[in-house]
């Protein structure tokens, strides 16, 4: 499994700080963040790595995450989650089986955005009764 990062101007440093949290963690780390790209960019970039392995995670970080949310949910198949949270990072794993969450620079601290990257990292998918509505979400668009 891969975590590719990506990140507008306004979301640089946080991924930053999570990168380094995720690399001193053992994860293996794909940033595909350019500079000077807009939201847009890098959350279809993180897509597009996220795709090429069943197992790979996303997180795109902007100024508020909801814009790299709308972008991601307009893919086909792509389950995405904006979360502001450890516990919503963490049951949008289990229950929705999201491969991207993205979050805002602006909302978000440091310590928070670790956390919220470790529940959603370490989360695993419940499957079971939870399946209905992931096979609902992955036909749509």
């Amino acid at each position: 499994m891969a975590v590719v990062l990506g990140a507008d101007l306004a979301g640089t440093e946080l991924k930053d700080v999570i990168k380094d949290y995720l690399v001193a963690q053992s994860f293996e780390v794909i940033d595909v963040s350019q500079e000077g790209q807009d939201f847009v960019d890098v959350t279809l970039a993180v897509v597009a790595e996220v795709n090429k392995a069943e197992d790979n995670l996303g997180i795109v970080i902007d100024a508020y995450g909801a814009g790299p949310f709308m972008v991601a949910t307009k893919v086909k198949g792509m389950i995405a989650a904006q979360v502001s949270d450890e516990r919503s990072a963490y049951m949008t794993r289990g229950h929705n089986n999201s491969r991207i969450i993205t979050m805002g620079a602006e909302i978000v601290g440091p310590e928070v955005a670790k956390n919220i990257a470790k529940g959603f990292v370490n989360g695993h998918y419940d499957g079971g009764r939870h399946q209905i509505r992931v096979d609902m979400l992955n036909k749509m668009c």
